[in-house]
């Protein structure tokens, strides 16, 4: 795919993210050369626009290779597995951090001139480049912008080699690209005007967006976040807060069809969030169904910054058994939990206490091993999932199905990897657990 400059391809994306519209997200172009593309997606989503300005840290005497991000708002992003690997003395590390502490704060400057940040906290935000090499800087603005408290990150670029889309993907909640041909040498080969962006041409396109009255967020339903505050029952579906105790609040998503019996509780996987495209697909199928939903964050923003928490299996269960809690009081007795990757281990984890009051678990692509001999307590009829082509998880999953001392089930989807990406995986993904939850939570499900 060819593009002729910069606004071209902004605008053949923009369509690839017509989805977006209703998330009412923020639009963040990479500068200098991202933000022309940025302007047009956020034109055409009616979106407000910004910059984002982040520098990547290298590791001194390989500076290809980053161990850390830092960006606004003093926002710092490292990774303590690979200053450790790296060997580097201390003063070093901090000799780079300062460098380009004094580099990012340049740039803002020049970029941002008087205006505020966009706030990024609990929204969708899409971060736009023009196009994408090794993704060491996307994959850093990724980070800063989860950190900074966006609820859901895209990454979005027109075009990219296919190897880095892929590495990309842990990055951001989704990646859209145009384009990914095998050939990639370089971004530029891929438009017929790669001409250099100047500041002053990033500087009027962001005045002009300013001008913009974009689309701000609709109100959340007032008796739905009411009643999640005050502990009553919930008549209606919509956005929630979820309390799991010790006065800890997550968003979360509560659909309920009219006369849905029970409830099926979501746990994400690493990297992942109540936004996952693949989760949301599954809901939705269990909602076509007659089944309840609830998707919802197992940590907050800053918590997930750190990809350590993300294995944390023991409190992301903890936090699960209180969303449990959470949700019974509402007046839901029938509950399900459906996990995915790490969230598969917190949910079996869950369901192996002694009060659990789950009734089914369904497991896509999980790593059961993680919740290691609780496996052994689970009573919950347990369904799980695999690709066929996801040989290590594959074997992970057959040794918990042998540990496991409830009614269970193995099911493997032939020809699929571990993200259920091929045509058609992902629907056998939602019609296997759609029919499990059926059976063993609904009152006919058994008839």
């Amino acid at each position: 795919m060819l593009f002729t400059d910069r606004t071209d391809a902004g605008r053949r994306l923009a369509e690839a993210l017509r989805h977006l519209e209703k998330e009412h997200p923020v639009v963040l172009g990479l500068p200098r050369g991202g933000v022309p593309v940025a302007f047009e997606v956020a034109h055409a989503l009616g979106a407000p626009l910004d910059v984002i300005v982040v520098r990547k840290l290298g590791v001194p005497y390989h500076r290809e290779l980053a161990f850390g991000a830092i960006g606004e708002g003093g926002v710092r992003v490292i990774s303590d597995d690979i200053v450790r690997r790296s060997g580097s003395d201390r003063a070093d590390l901090m000799a780079v951090e300062e460098a380009e502490q004094a580099e990012l704060e340049r740039r803002a400057g020049r970029f941002r001139q008087a205006r505020e940040r966009v706030p990024l906290s609990g929204r969708t935000v899409v971060v736009v480049d023009d196009g994408i090499a090794t993704g060491a800087t996307a994959a850093a603005a990724c980070q800063v912008v989860r950190a900074q408290g966006a609820a859901r990150v895209v990454l979005a670029a027109p075009v990219a080699p296919p190897d880095a889309v892929t590495r990309l993907r842990p990055a951001a909640d989704d990646v859209v690209c145009l384009s990914t041909p095998a050939g990639f040498r370089a971004v530029g080969e891929w438009y017929q005007d790669f001409s250099q962006t100047e500041d002053e041409e990033v500087l009027a396109l962001l005045a002009e967006a300013s001008a913009w009255v974009p689309k701000e967020p609709e109100p959340a339903q007032d008796t739905a976040r009411e009643s999640a505050q005050d502990g009553g029952a919930a008549d209606v579906g919509g956005p929630v807060e979820v309390d799991v105790g010790d006065g800890l609040r997550l968003a979360g998503d509560l659909t309920l069809p009219p006369g849905a019996s029970a409830v099926v509780m979501f746990a994400h996987g690493s990297g992942s969030s109540r936004h996952s495209p693949r989760n949301r697909a599954v809901a939705e199928a269990l909602n076509g169904a007659g089944l309840g939903t609830l998707l919802f964050d197992l940590l907050t923003p800053a918590e997930e910054a750190d990809r350590a928490n993300v294995f944390a299996v023991d409190a992301l269960a903890e936090r699960l058994r209180g969303a449990t809690r959470w949700l019974r009081g509402r007046g839901h007795a029938a509950i399900g939990y459906f996990g995915a990757s790490t969230g598969a281990a917190a949910a079996l984890r869950a369901a192996a206490t002694p009060d659990a009051a789950v009734k089914a678990v369904v497991s896509r692509g999980g790593r059961p091993d993680l919740a290691g001999p609780a496996l052994a307590d689970v009573r919950a009829p347990t369904l799980l999932i695999v690709g066929g082509r996801d040989t290590v998880v594959l074997d992970l999953n057959r040794q918990a199905e042998a540990e496991l001392r409830c009614e269970k089930k193995l099911e493997v989807v032939p020809g699929a990897t571990h993200l259920f990406e091929e045509p058609g995986a992902l629907d056998a993904v939602a019609r296997l657990a759609r029919d499990w939850f059926t059976y063993h939570l609904t009152p006919g499900g058994r008839a």
